[in-house]
Order: structure tokens, then sequence, then C-alpha cells
């Protein structure tokens, strides 16, 4: 989905016991600069180095998302830019480092001294908490406060959001559902605090990648006794450079300095908290977030999607906009979900109807053409090592669609006429509305008629077409979707959205309806392979079981236009997010 990640490969499985401290360590907090820095405006100015390096502190940084945000707190948030903004004002175990170029692939340690240590072949993660970092209370975080937090995120009826990977992996109680059902936190023994800075991870089976569950959001601390449950996402207690000075929900929140976050307990990650303030506008028109970019009424785009259709030609045939923007490559793929809930799409030839008769060029012009990406043939990017080269249904020798196909596809599942059923899209995200709206037009040459349904982007997952009784009883057969790398293997970008196992009832989900019991065999070897090719070979296997059963239509991998306004300082794209890094950026507008 939700985000996306370029990172190096991790090797998963039993044997695979080494860990990944080859990616932790480094620079000094501050020590962004690594992959070199420019003052010279030009189009990708900011990939690969830094545009505008500065320490210069001072000012207020305004950003504006097009919708609201899923949840500000750790335990329920599983945006891309969440995710990226979040290491503001919360400190998990681990992170992924402020910094360009590859270096922004690294993990580092952030609350823990270092990065985990494996024992009991991979099955038991161990980290030691730095001594001294305080909350914006001025207490201490213990090893207990990430226990705890990172126990409750298990909790999926109360924080529905976000990744299922820890509940998946701890060895925990069957059918546990968190310390607000289970107070006793003590007696879980899945998660170990022998003393306040030491705290120890019990696994189900050996996973030698743990390190990069760590940098999830779920392990920044939370003090129990501050903890408001549903009502913590109002006031989250910061950890980072930031707390939350204001929080009006839906509409805006206000960060300032935390004045009990030292520089030097954070000597590892590169943060580099150069603005006074950060303010975030909700709910903002994605058109009027571009405009008020270009004429300096806004700094960032929080979504990190890049310009909206509307405005790219704009920004690229004028040299002065186009010097001020890059273009990044990301781990990430927008495309629909085929809900085989949802009949007839339980019929594999229903499905293959859709996704013959869909305009693959229309798809792209909706996300801006060759600037959004290119076109897809399968889920998994060209990025993630391992990606096979399949195009099943003519995605690139009849981009327009195979309208005589689709209609042999219809009559061999019964409906030769056509069928009836709806499409859903996030409603603040004008790219899917076109998406939508292509899809309706190229679908109904062979009688396949969509009923056009958006829902609020903060909720799509957690109460609409993500609640499996939901997207059935609403007859919503197709579900537009996008989702980035949670780190860049097939593990980290296919599991979460290909995975039956993941699916809940009482949503949150980010797979959408693929239930296909020969991908989760696959997945399930995979997970035991310690070889890294036949790994990687399984992991493409995947993509292909998905697409020759037709659950999903691929739309565009994906690009981004960003736009980077000049009083901008310190600007450049991390390639663990794909989009600017949100913790070192400053202004010189003060």
């Amino acid at each position: 989905m939700k985000k996306n990640r370029v990172v190096s490969v991790v090797a998963l499985g039993a044997a695979a016991a080494m860990g990944l401290s080859a990616c932790g360590g480094g620079t000094s907090n501050g020590g962004n600069n690594g992959g070199g820095g420019t003052t010279t405006p030009g189009f990708g100015a900011a990939v690969g180095k830094v545009f505008n390096p500065s320490d210069t502190k001072g000012g207020t940084l305004r950003f504006a998302n097009s919708g609201d945000w899923d949840s500000l707190d750790p335990a329920d948030t599983y945006y891309g830019y969440s995710w990226n903004f979040i290491r503001n004002y919360g400190r998990g175990l681990v992170v992924f480092k402020s910094a360009p170029g590859a270096e922004g692939n690294k993990l580092a340690p952030d609350l823990a001294e270092k990065l985990g240590e494996p024992s009991n072949d991979a099955k038991t993660w161990t980290y030691k908490l730095r001594k001294g970092i305080k909350y914006e209370d001025g207490t201490e975080v213990k090893s207990k406060d990430v226990k705890y937090a990172v126990l409750r995120s298990l909790d999926k009826t109360t924080f529905p959001n976000g990744p299922t990977y820890l509940g998946d992996f701890l060895a925990v109680p069957d059918g546990y559902k968190g310390p607000y059902a289970d107070p006793n936190v003590d007696a879980i023994t899945a998660i170990e605090t022998p003393d306040d800075y030491t705290i120890k991870f019990n696994l189900k089976t050996s996973f030698s990648g743990f390190d990069y569950f760590m940098a999830l959001p779920s392990t920044i601390p939370v003090p129990q006794a501050k903890d408001t449950g549903t009502k913590y996402k109002e006031h989250v207690i910061s950890t980072g450079p930031y707390k939350f000075e204001t929080n009006e929900l839906g509409k805006k929140f206000v960060l300032v300095r935390n004045e009990h976050y030292d520089p030097k307990s954070d000597p590892d990650t590169g943060r580099k908290p150069l603005a006074d303030k950060i303010q975030v506008e909700l709910n903002v028109n994605a058109d009027d977030v571009d405009n008020r970019l270009q004429s300096g009424d806004l700094d960032i785009s929080i979504e990190g999607t890049g310009v909206q259709p509307a405005g790219q030609a704009k920004v690229l045939n004028d040299p002065a906009l186009k010097a001020k923007s890059d273009n990044p490559v990301n781990a990430r793929t927008w495309f629909t979900v085929l809900n085989s809930e949802v009949a007839p799409l339980d019929n594999i030839d229903c499905r293959k109807a859709v996704l013959y008769a869909a305009d693959k060029t229309a798809y792209q012009r909706s996300y801006g053409g060759a600037t959004g990406g290119d076109i897809a043939t399968s889920l998994m990017p060209p990025v993630i090592p391992g990606q096979k080269k399949i195009d099943l249904y003519e995605a690139l020798t009849k981009p327009e669609g195979d309208v005589d196909k689709a209609k042999e596809a219809l009559a061999k599942c019964g409906k030769p006429d056509g069928f009836s059923t709806a499409i859903s899209y996030r409603a603040e995200r004008p790219k899917e509305k076109a998406t939508a709206e292509a899809m309706q037009q190229a679908l109904g040459r062979v009688g396949i008629k969509l009923e056009i349904k958006p829902f609020p982007l903060a909720d799509y997952t957690k109460l609409y077409v993500g609640k499996p009784d939901f997207a059935k009883a609403n007859n919503i057969g197709l579900i537009i979707y996008g989702w980035g790398a949670d780190w860049n293997d097939g593990f980290g970008f296919m599991q979460q959205i290909v995975d039956s196992r993941v699916i809940r009832a009482a949503g949150g989900n980010t797979n959408l309806g693929i239930r296909l019991p020969e991908v989760d065999k696959t997945i399930d070897e995979a997970l035991k392979e310690t070889d890294t090719a036949k790994r990687e070979a399984l992991w493409a296997k995947t993509d292909e079981l998905v697409m020759q059963n037709a659950a999903a239509l691929p739309g565009v991998w994906s690009k981004g236009l960003l736009y980077r306004p000049e009083n901008l300082t310190n600007v450049f794209v991390t390639e663990a997010f794909g989009m600017y890094d949100y913790t070192a950026i400053g202004t010189s507008r003060k």
C-alpha cells in the first residue's frame, strides 16, 4: 500500500541467523549530507544527494494532506508518509536512516544502542536501550514501555490499521488480544524485559530479518499510565525531536520542539530537526495543494505521491518549475484488486475478462503518463530482487485492451452480456478517481457495468473496502489501491497484500480480497528457504500465481513528480520511503 522501501535483501529462514548488522550504525546525527550536496537548482537535484544543504534552524514547515491521517497513533498507522513523518515525534528501537542515496536504505539503531543480537537460531532477539532517553514530560523511557507498545499494537480490534508481522511471528498465546483484554502484561513471555534497558523478543520461528520489524512504528514506546486507548492518537507522548502543541482531528495539527529530546542520545539516525515548528493541514483538495506549493503558500505535499496529473504538464513544461522538481522511482505498484468474495468475480474467467478489457494506457494516464510510472504487468515492481517479467494479459502488446479476448472470457464464465459490480477509490485522490472513470469506460465496451463508489482515505481499509463484510454487502468487486514495499524483497512487498491469512473480519486489511491457497503455500515455502536465489524465485512464483488467477489488475509501477519550493533547505529523497525525507528538511522562510 501504503509504503515504499528500497532496501537490501533479507535472508529468511531457520538457518539464516546472521542478522542484518551490515545495515546499521554509521554517521553522526546531522550527517545526512553523505550523498553529497548541491545548491544548483535542477530536475532531480534532490535525488541521491542533498539539495540546498543547510544547518540553519528556525521557521515553520507547512505540510498538507489531501485526505485525513489514518492515525497518529504508532500502533494504528500504515501509510508510507506516516512512517516517514512519525520519526519526528517517535523513536522506535530501529529506524531507517535519514540520508540521501543508498544510505537511506539502511537500518540504524534509534532507542536501541545497536541492532538486534540474534540467538536461539534467530528465534530470540535482544536489544539494549540507550540510557537517558526521555518522553516530552521528562520521564525516562524504559524497556517495559516498548513491550507495552508492541503488545497494544497486536489488538487489531482497537487498532485495525498496520501490518500483522509482529502478531504473526511473536510467540504470544493463541488468540492473544493485547493488554486491554489481558492487562497482565508481565505474563506475556514472548517479550521479556529483564531490566529497564534490556528487551528480548521470542519468536515462533526463526527470522533473520527481525530488525526490519523493529523499524515498525509499533516499537515507539508508550507509557502504560498515559495510554488512553483509541484517544491516544489525540496526543501521542513524544520521544522524538518534536511534540504535539495542538491537534484538531481531521483539520490540522502542529508540532513544536520537544525540549527533552537530546541530540546526543541520537547519534546514528541522521535526524536533523531544523524547523522550530511543523504544521500539517488535513483534507485539503489535492489540486489546491499543488497550486499552493507553486505559489509559496505551502512547503510539502505530505503524501509523497507527486503532483496531480492536472498540474504535471505545467511543471514539466516550465523550466523554472521543472528545476524545482524530482521524479524518483518507487518500489510501489498502483493496482486494482478483484474481490473474489463478490460474484461473479469468484469465477476466474470473469476476472480474466476484466484484465483483458482494461485499458492499461488509460490507467497510466490517470497517474500522469510516463512521468507517473510504467505500465505494470504484475504486482511485483522491477526494483524488487528476483522479479520475473511476465505479461499474461497483453498489457504491453495490447495496452488499450483486448475486447475479443474479454468477450471470450465472459462467455466462459456464463456472462456473455457482461455483469454489474462496483469499483471503489479513495475520495481525496484525483488519480484514483480518474482510474475508476477510465475503468468504467473500458470495461463498458464488453458489457461490464461499473458503479463508482468513493470512500474516505483515512478509513478506506479500516471501515470500508478493507472490511470484508462491507465490501461484499456493497457489491464492491473492484478495489483501486496501491502498495509499496515495507522493505525491498519479496516478503516485504508481497506478503501483506496476497497472503489470505492476514485478512481479518474486523477490517483494516491490506489484502483486500486475494484468497489463493497455492499462494499461501508458496509464501510458506519462501519463508523456509535460506538460499537467496531460490527464495527470490519463490516470491516471483507467488507474483505469477496471483496473475495466473487474475486476482488483481496491475496498473502502474510508480514514479512520482515531487515539487520542492525554493525556500526549502536540506531536501533529499529518502530511498526508504520514495519521497522527501521529513526528518531533515528546513526552511529559509522565517
